[in-house]
């Protein structure tokens, strides 16, 4: 049912936890399931130097979320927002197509950091 590397990142998750003094929080969650995700980042200059995770949902969300902070770290801004969904799927060597909807939101929580941390700056 899961790949490897969707059962590698489940059960020994990266990037997880919460990160005091973050630049930017992103959270995203779907009410049909259940799973939300928070992704915090520590931005200098224009990349992510720093991004920790905290998913409360089934085994899929967590890998996703963790796969999500690996193919981010060290990304510009721009980079980090070309990560879909999808790629993030892919990146795990696929999931179920009954998890993807609802499991699978860790782009959008890492879009929503990003936009998170913009509109900090425009303020700023």
């Amino acid at each position: 049912m899961y790949s490897e590397k969707v059962m590698d990142h489940f059960t020994n998750p990266r990037n997880v936890g919460e990160m005091n003094e973050a630049d930017a929080v992103g959270q995203v969650g779907n009410p049909s399931c259940g799973d939300i995700m928070k992704i915090y980042l520590k931005i200098e200059g224009d990349r992510i130097k720093d991004i920790k995770f905290q998913t409360f949902g089934c085994g899929a969300a967590i890998a996703t979320s963790s796969m999500v902070t690996e193919m981010a770290k060290e990304k510009t801004l721009d980079e980090a927002l070309k990560i879909t969904n999808k790629s993030v799927a892919e990146e795990l060597d696929g999931l179920p197509p009954q998890k993807m909807h609802c499991s699978n939101l860790a782009a959008d929580a890492l879009h929503a950091a990003v936009e998170d941390y913009r509109k900090k700056q425009q303020g700023a």
